[in-house]
Order: structure tokens, then sequence, then C-alpha cells
């Protein structure tokens, strides 16, 4: 892709990032487009070029979440001859949308960097899941952008059905904008594409199948995604294999994801706060400050679900992502003492050896 009439800004450089560039003399500043095979692809002024990382950044960080990620920002080497560049540094992120990392690992997996808003898409035809948008708004709102979310296929339902999926969102006290779209007849999608701001970013989230690579397709205005058919039920097939930055040209920058239906919860408190602020609102009229509001008495909260004006899923999803945080924040925070204390050993391992 061809940037060549597009500043920094146009790839959605602000004054934020200015106040913290730190490249070295004769380094110039990109951001990441892809990861591909072991090297990333970065988006510059001049266009779109592959880099690597130096050996000496390799050295110092090792961590997953620590290597450039998808619309991160970076420094790096690159002379005129050169096909590939060198990335000296990473820039420190504004805004993130992370996940815990699959199986027993306490630890993050940094889907995508420097976002302005999340987009979260849901298929009201065998997708719609409540609990598991809640989650998204949750992660989004802990990274910190801003949600949306955008409800799509409405042309596989009835009307009554989208109406009913719409109350039960706004019940559960879901604040973020709602759209709906249909990728066949194109309703919602001229909404969606005004919503869309020059310079800001947007990161597409959700399961497989719910459309969106074909989505992005009408965003762009040509088949750069691959999509995949559709089965008989209406749903369709993954295809997006990795993520990329994508400029669109209203100048709004999109980032596809692979589908993804598990959604680990990192500790995430602000996040919670921000997409359970009814309960948390409620909380401060409860009798007891430290009110866990599972079974305390004068528990405004439990007071609100028992006469209906909480919905009760919403309340325990609440209580079960509230869990799964301290559970990772309690699990983190024991995995770093045993680093700490291992590291100290082997200090001290060395000082005998060295006195002998």
């Amino acid at each position: 892709m061809e940037n060549r009439h597009i500043g920094l800004k146009g790839l959605g450089w602000n004054g934020w990032f200015e106040k913290r560039a730190d490249c070295r003399p004769g380094d110039a500043v990109a951001r990441v487009a892809a990861v591909d095979r072991g090297q990333w692809v970065l988006m510059d002024p001049t266009g779109t070029f592959r880099a690597k990382l130096a050996g000496s950044y390799l050295y110092r960080h090792h961590l997953s979440q620590e290597l450039p990620c998808v619309g991160d920002w970076v420094c790096v080497e690159k002379h005129p001859n050169d096909d590939i560049g060198l990335i000296r540094s990473l820039f420190e992120r504004k805004t993130t949308l992370r996940r815990k990392s699959a199986g027993d690992a306490v630890d993050d997996q940094i889907i995508a960097a420097n976002l302005d808003y999340v987009i979260i898409v849901q298929s009201c035809h065998y997708d719609f899941n409540l609990k598991r948008l809640e989650r998204y708004l949750v992660m989004t709102r802990d990274g910190g952008a801003e949600p949306y979310v955008l409800l799509t296929k409405t042309d596989l339902v009835d009307p009554a059905v989208l109406d009913a999926q719409l109350e039960e969102i706004h019940a559960a006290g879901v604040t973020a904008p709602v759209l709906t779209v249909s990728n066949v007849t194109r309703d919602g999608v001229d909404e969606l594409t005004q919503r869309l701001l020059p310079e800001k970013t947007y990161c597409f989230v959700g399961s497989s199948g719910v459309g969106k690579s074909t989505l992005i397709n009408h965003l762009i205005g040509r088949e750069m995604l691959e999509t995949s058919w559709v089965s008989g039920t209406g749903e369709g097939r993954h295809t997006t294999v990795r993520r990329e930055l994508i400029l669109l040209r209203c100048g709004a920058l999109v980032i596809d994801n692979p589908g993804m239906r598990e959604f680990g919860i990192p500790g995430a408190e602000s996040g919670i706060g921000g997409s359970f602020s009814d309960i948390i609102a409620l909380g401060s009229s409860c009798r007891y400050r430290n009110c866990s509001h599972i079974s305390e008495p004068g528990c405004a909260v439990l007071e609100a679900v028992d006469s209906g004006a909480i919905v009760r899923d919403h309340y325990e999803n609440y209580l079960k992502l509230r869990e799964e945080s301290a559970f990772y924040q309690m699990s983190h925070a024991e995995r770093r003492k045993k680093d700490r204390d291992f590291g100290r050993y082997i200090k001290s391992v060395k000082k005998d050896l060295e006195k002998d």
C-alpha cells in the first residue's frame, strides 16, 4: 500500500506520541501494520516496508508483550538501499487491547496497540452472546480505548429478534454505541462509514464467521481481505489468519483480527468498573463499605437484583469477571514474587562460588 501523500499524522500520529519520541539521530518513526513470519511490516509516509528487530532490543526484551505488535509505533533504522529496516526501539503504548494468554500461563497477549476505538462484532444470527459482549467491553475499557457494539447479519433474523437483542443490551446497562449492519443488503454500512474518523484507529474483534472481513472489504471498496463461503445457516467460515492495519480511503485506519471466541480476562479492575457502572454506583449505597455484593445484609446491589432493577445474568457475569480478574492479579503477583526469590537465590549462589 502506498502512503506517499500521507504524513505520520495520517497514520495515527499525534502530540501524545510526539512528546514521547526518543529515536536515535538518523532513525525514522514508523507504525507496525502486520507481523509476518518473524518480520514486521511497517508503514511510514514513504510507503510500506519490512523490518526485523535489532539484536540489542531482543537481548533486553524477552516477554511477548514487549515485542512490537500491530498498531505500535517504533524507531527504525533504514537506509535508502536497504531492503529491510532494523527496529531499534518501541514507543510507549497509549492504549492496548489484551487478553490472558492461552493455557495456564499467567501472561498477557497484546492483540493490538494505540487504538482509539474497538468495534465489538457479533452476528445476531447464532453468535449473539451478552456475557461474551460484556467480557469484550471490560477489556476494551481497561486498555483505554472506546468501544462500539456492532450486530451483523441483520438480514438473517426477524426484526422482532433484533429488537429483543437490542433491548437485552440496553437492559444490561451497556452504554457503548450500538450499530447494526447487513453485508448482504448493505443496511447500516453507510452509518458505520460515517462514524469512522480520519487519523483514528479502529480494531474489529469478534468470533469467527461474523462477517468482519467482508465488512472491512466494503469499507475498503475492494476485495483486499480473503473471505470464505457462507454455510447454509448463514454463518461465514473463519479466514483471517493475521492482524493487519489498513488505511481506508476516508482516512480512518482499521485492524482486522482472527476470530476470538475465548477471551481470558487479565487483571482489569478499571474495565470492570466502566462496564458495570450500574452495579458499582449502587455499591456506594450498601450498608458496609467493603460489601462483596454476595450475601451481606443491607446490600443495595442484591436488593436491586431481587427487585429486577438489575438483570440477574448481568450481576452474575459481574461476579464471574471480578473473580477472574482477582485470580489473575493474585497469580501474577505470586509469579513475580517467585521470580524475584529465584533471582535472589541465583545471586547468593554466585557470591558463594566467588568466595570459593
